[in-house]
């Protein structure tokens, strides 16, 4: 069927590959709205776009047909894209719905095969007269996808353009499953173009091939021919007959069938050696079993016999300590009665002096130990009192030191601003010249000397200096020892007691758990108010220890970077509304005091602390501290 020429001159106009889709859509909204008429009698339906067709009236199957197989052949491009919209408009807007869920191109049933005729097996088309043209020296033609997706009906799986050394052949083979489905496909595919009139025996036959596509399935003859065609089915396929593919499936199915049989044997045999082994151990088991139950009689057996060995010991003990009680009452009755004629024998006056000489004696005896408790009391205070006495006495020399530092910094400051000015002066002389060089020569000897003075005098005060800073450091160092001693020394005696202490040991970083207790008892019943309030702050002690919870950003102030609390986090904005704005605050105290004191390590640090003030203690604050506490317990001894 060829209709290169049939179509009208006013559509000869030029239509890219690109522009196929487009060009369709605008067409079929024209035959739409009835810009060409299609239909002219119940079953009796028109091609718009082939007017010189000798064949004009189609019924709707066949022109359906005839639309869909020009728009997947290899015309121009304005061609294909008019029947592509016919074939839309034939489906979606004429055809009936008893034809709605049929396929679009019904193709004839394919004849009646010889069952000796070979075929290139994996089946295989051969497609022919593929448009080429010349460029750049060779032959160029259209992709093997392009091809592919013209005959998607036939399911290809790929299509591959044959070359040679001049370029594209114009020839593809295309490639189908290799199962049943696949033939059919096959078969489907030649069947399509044989009624087309475009098969292998129009294509040996015609003499003026014209622009469309010729395709067949690959037999024997195309596979020992000679070309290209031949050379590639040769290398990809064999010759087989259906008789041929028929015998091999059944083969591979018997084959698969005693591979599983055998499969299903050795799972038989492996179940019978579980089951073997099952009903081994489901014996040796219930053995087990029979075992533990004679076990478990002879035990309780043995526990009644001891039981009752028990209760008869048991009575015979009672008995016996009846007999003993009454034997022992019958004696101190005549102890009793003996005790009262020696009491009214023995003089009152006699009883009542033995009385106080028991009570002087132990009096004696208390006296003596608090004389002993008092007197290592006494030494113990003496002990705090030298180590106090001796850390103050290490600060003043340490303040001293400081002093002294600053004073040798303040004059090597004076003496290098001298040695600058020194230095200036001798370059001004050595640009100095004239009459007055003798005298300027002169003048820069004087000092020259008086510089080397100076820079001694500096290097001196430099190697003083730098003494200085390492007795200093040391002394700093003995400083911070004393403050660790004292920490853990005077743990005890400076405990921080609820405000009664003016000095105290406090432990930077730990949240008070006074806010919590305030807040649980408004919100949990009183039995459950300690409880929670213990959970609650405990659970935050452990998030302080988090370090990947910091909250803090950084601002700056008079040109210092300082980190403060980000008052917009999720963690304690939950808090906040939770229980209250003091324990929100008690909980970011506790961050300041960990970031300040340590950042790093996430746990709580003790230090010397003013609780009146709400600061770091000084080491002269507690000496005072410790020596007052002292003398108020040595007066109350006193009294």
């Amino acid at each position: 069927m060829a209709h290169g020429n049939s179509c009208s001159d006013s559509e000869e106009s030029e239509v890219s590959e690109s522009e196929i889709d487009n060009y369709a859509d605008t067409t079929y909204v024209k035959l739409k709205e009835g810009g060409s008429k299609v239909k002219y009698d119940d079953n009796a339906y028109k091609c718009p776009f082939c007017i010189g067709k000798k064949k004009q009236i189609y019924n709707f199957k066949d022109l359906l047909q005839h639309a869909t197989g020009i728009a997947a052949s290899n015309r121009k491009a304005k061609e294909k894209a008019t029947h592509q919209a016919l074939a839309k408009f034939l489906k979606t807007d004429l055809a009936d719905r008893s034809l709605s869920l049929q396929v679009a191109v019904l193709h004839p049933p394919a004849p009646q095969r010889d069952k000796d005729e070979k075929f290139v097996w994996p089946w295989k088309g051969v497609v022919v007269n593929v448009p080429t043209e010349l460029k750049d020296g060779r032959r160029v033609g259209e992709s093997g996808n392009r091809l592919k997706e013209q005959l998607s009906r036939f399911n290809p799986l790929r299509v591959h353009p044959l070359w040679n050394y001049k370029g594209h052949t114009g020839n593809c083979i295309v490639e189908f499953s290799k199962d049943w489905n696949g033939f059919k496909d096959a078969m489907s595919f030649e069947n399509y173009y044989e009624s087309e009139r475009l098969g292998k025996r129009d294509w040996r036959e015609r003499k003026s091939k014209g622009f469309e596509l010729y395709a067949w399935v690959a037999r024997e003859d195309d596979y020992n021919g000679v070309g290209p065609i031949a050379d590639h089915l040769r290398r990809n396929g064999d010759l087989k007959t259906v008789n041929d593919v028929t015998i091999e499936e059944s083969r591979k199915t018997d084959k698969l069938v005693a591979n599983l049989a055998n499969q299903i044997e050795a799972k038989n045999r492996h179940l019978h050696e579980l089951e073997c082994k099952y009903n081994e151990t489901t014996m040796s088991l219930n053995t087990m079993m029979e075992q533990r139950e004679q076990l478990f009689v002879s035990y309780n057996e043995e526990i009644k016999k001891m039981q009752q060995l028990a209760r008869d010991h048991s009575r015979k003990i009672i008995e016996e300590n009846q007999n003993l009680r009454s034997e022992l009452e019958h004696k101190r009755t005549e102890l009793d009665e003996r005790s009262q004629q020696l009491n009214r024998m023995a003089n009152q006056n006699n009883i009542d002096k033995r009385k106080l000489e028991e009570e002087k004696q132990r009096n004696a005896v208390k006296n003596s130990s608090l004389a002993l408790a008092e007197k290592e009391q006494k030494k113990a205070d003496e002990n705090v009192l030298k180590l106090v006495e001796e850390h103050k006495r290490e600060k003043e020399d340490a303040l001293k030191k400081i002093l002294q530092l600053e004073k040798q910094l303040d004059a090597k400051q004076k003496l290098e601003l001298e040695i600058q000015q020194l230095k200036g002066q001798l370059q001004v002389m050595k640009h100095m010249g004239g009459e007055e060089d003798s005298t300027v020569i002169q003048k820069m000897e004087e000092l020259t000397g008086e510089l080397n003075e100076k820079i001694e005098e500096m290097e001196a005060m430099e190697a003083l200096n730098q003494t200085l800073v390492v007795k200093e450091r040391k002394s700093n160092d003995e400083l911070q020892e004393a403050r660790k001693e004292l920490i853990s020394g005077l743990t005890e005696l400076l405990t921080s007691r609820a405000g009664r202490v003016y000095i105290g040991i406090k432990r930077m970083g730990e949240i008070d758990e006074k806010p919590f207790q305030v807040a649980c008892r408004l919100k949990f019943a009183r039995g459950d108010a300690e409880c929670q309030a213990a959970i609650l702050s405990s659970k935050w002690q452990d998030e302080l220890k988090n370090p990947d919870w910091h909250p803090f950003r950084i601002v700056t102030v008079s040109d210092n970077s300082q980190e403060v609390i980000k008052e917009d986090d999720e963690k304690l904005m939950e808090l906040r509304s939770e229980l209250g704005e003091d324990v929100c605050k008690a909980v970011k105290n506790a961050l300041l005091e960990m970031n300040e004191y340590n950042p790093s390590g996430r746990y709580t640090i003790p230090e010397l602390w003013n609780y009146k003030e709400g600061r770091k203690a000084t080491l002269k604050e507690v000496v005072q501290y410790i020596l007052k506490q002292w003398k108020s317990l040595k007066r109350k001894r006193g009294n």
